[in-house]
């Protein structure tokens, strides 16, 4: 919760409002952690500043049953806010002035410094850590204190009445008075009904919550004409003089220019036309992540570095076009904390393309948390939308089992009641199409893009211009010049694996190759019409993960409807990898044999 906290705090700062940001943290918990750390390491980085989070810690003493010295090493819990050389106030909960005066000056130093600061409130907890839970069972002796000791309300009333500023009368008339708001308000849960959803207010205003089961809602035209693009690459490949760029770089550039001018447009390109169309429609776009500026493929070169002088420069903030503002943070090597910022400022931001990259897909498994809790969960939950983007390197390219595989089976295994998208595109137009949906609906979901890497520099894994007019395809089927009914077996199949198998097939026209593009929400009548192409081929999902991961399990139930849809009979059979404990093999000799050999299969 905390990094979306700040995540919040920033969105709300960035739009104009001022905002202070107050995080309550136990005594065990921060300490304990480790997303705290994260925190407070990213709160002063350049894209992550919130004007400083004044960190209030209710130092019980325990944590559930947990005492001190089994949950840390450090003299204080509040010992983690020394990485960054936070002030820390301790004070006695017992004394209510000195946590007033603390809190005073806690404030001044945020707001004259713009930094974090910490107040340790040092206090105990009355009773156990929930409703049903039995404190002397694990602390017995500080238990027989606390019930020998006096209430906070209470000791304070007692001064109070010695220094004369109450009387004993006045305490125990606003006791009754409080305790009878406290009944009123209690009386009014059982016959409370919420008159509406009110997460639709505000920045929200005129978005809506899309209903599951409309799929025409993902559908959305985001073309864009031939000759806005290449003046928008036009743009953000003149560099202006006087700035040094690394030989490689110019190249770069060059080459992204002459391949919208011929027709042949790389993944780099889409994306960047994908970030220009938006910002040039005055729609904001963040991106953030480790590496993300250049990219770590270097294949997208963001922010260009003058050899010279070291200066940055933005293409994408020099379009030659009134245009929004676009943003690039290379974050701390953080997951957890930096994409709970990121969801948080999604929250606050529905109007910008907020987008949070991963190094490798591999690693946002260091986020999990804020997955299931926060993207995939809190429509549900909490009534709270976002459009934030996920981008997830992914596939096996033999570089082991840390650099494959992004756990396309695991954000499946989340997907219902339409709370998120889940794609993984094989064409850099269908990834400028999903970019641009994000913001050209009137709703916002999360979206999970399983992103290329050998692609990024496939010749064949181009765009033709026209081919970013229209919209996004979740199905791309196969235009054939022969008969149908010539063809044996479908193979359907997503991402990186689709150019496996298109050259393995070579001329044989028995074999039709379906790109499914969207997981999720799964486009089963779209499928259906392609295979109704096809009434006579077996049906075949193909894929380059092992048999317990990426999208078999998911897609197979479905793939089936789609196939009683389409009045196809039979099941659809799977050809990929066996199954397998971890990820990818760790040799490169052992990937290619497995690769090989389930491609073969498809073309037996």
């Amino acid at each position: 919760m905390n990094p979306v906290v700040m995540g919040r705090v920033k969105g709300k700062i960035d739009s104009g409002l001022s905002v202070l940001g107050v995080l309550v943290h136990g005594d065990a918990a921060f300490i304990g952690q480790g997303v705290v750390a994260e925190g407070l390491n990213i709160g002063g980085v350049e894209g992550y500043t919130t004007g400083g989070i004044v960190h209030i810690v209710v130092n019980n003493q325990v944590g559930f049953t947990t005492s001190p010295n089994s949950a840390r090493t450090s003299l204080y819990c509040s010992d983690v806010a020394r990485i960054i050389d936070a002030p820390v106030f301790h004070v006695n909960g017992d004394d209510p002035e000195a946590v007033v005066a603390v809190t005073k000056l806690a404030m001044e130093y945020r707001d004259k410094f713009k930094k974090d600061v910490v107040i340790d409130v040092v206090c105990y907890r009355r009773y156990g850590h929930n409703e049903g839970d039995e404190p002397m069972f694990t602390q017995p002796l500080m238990y027989k204190c606390i019930a020998q000791h006096r209430t906070v309300a209470g000791s304070y009333g007692d001064k109070l009445v010695a220094e004369g500023v109450v009387s004993t009368q006045e305490i125990e008339e606003f006791r009754k008075k409080f305790r009878a708001e406290l009944d009123k308000a209690h009386a009014a849960v059982s016959a409370y009904k919420p008159m509406k959803a009110d997460w639709f207010e505000g920045c929200w205003k005129g978005l809506r919550y899309a209903v599951p089961g409309c799929f025409d809602d993902y559908m959305s035209d985001t073309g864009v004409a031939g000759e806005r693009l290449l003046a928008l690459m036009e743009a953000m490949c003149s560099i202006p003089e006087g700035i040094s760029l690394d030989k490689k770089v110019s190249r770069m550039l060059n080459a992204r220019l002459n391949g919208v001018k011929s027709d042949s447009i790389d993944w780099g390109a889409g994306e960047a036309l994908a970030f220009a169309s938006l910002l040039a429609e005055n729609k904001r776009v963040r991106l953030s992540g480790e590496d993300c500026g250049r990219g770590t493929f270097s294949h997208r070169h963001a922010r260009l570095i003058d050899q010279a002088t070291g200066a940055e420069y933005l293409p994408l903030n020099n379009l030659g076009v009134e245009q929004a503002k676009f943003e690039v943070f290379n974050s701390p090597l953080s997951e957890f904390a930096v994409m709970g910022f990121e969801y948080g400022y999604s929250l606050d931001s529905p109007d910008v393309l907020v987008i949070w990259e991963a190094q490798f897909g591999d690693f946002a498994n260091g986020a999990q948390v804020v997955i299931d809790q926060f993207i995939a969960a809190a429509e549900t939950k909490w009534l709270r939308s976002s459009g934030l983007v996920l981008l997830l390197p992914h596939g096996y390219e033999g570089q082991g089992p840390e650099h494959s595989s992004a756990r396309i089976e695991r954000y499946l295994q989340l997907c219902a009641e339409d709370n998120m998208q889940v794609v993984n595109c094989t064409t850099p137009a269908n990834y400028f199409h999903v970019l641009r949906r994000q913001l050209h609906r009137d709703f916002r979901k999360p979206l999970v893009i399983f992103t290329p890497k050998s692609l990024l520099r496939n010749r064949m894994a181009v765009s033709k211009l026209s081919c970013f007019e229209g919209g996004f395809q979740p199905v791309i089927g196969e235009v054939m010049s022969h008969d149908h009914a010539q063809v044996k077996r479908v193979v359907i199949s997503s991402g990186k694996v689709y150019y496996d198998l298109l050259e393995a097939r070579g001329d044989r026209q028995d074999v039709v190759l379906l790109r499914l593009e969207q997981y999720y929400p799964f486009p089963e009548e779209i499928l259906a019409k392609e295979l109704a192409k096809y009434p006579s081929a077996e049906v075949i999902w193909c894929q380059e993960e092992h048999f317990n991961m990426g999208g078999w399990d998911f897609v197979r139930p479905r793939i089936e409807k789609s196939m009683k849809l389409a009045n196809l009979k039979g099941v659809v059979a799977y050809i990929g990898r066996a199954e397998s404990a971890s990820t990818a093999a760790g040799y490169a000799r052992a990937h290619e044999e497995e690769r090989k050999c389930f491609i073969d299969k498809v073309f037996a």
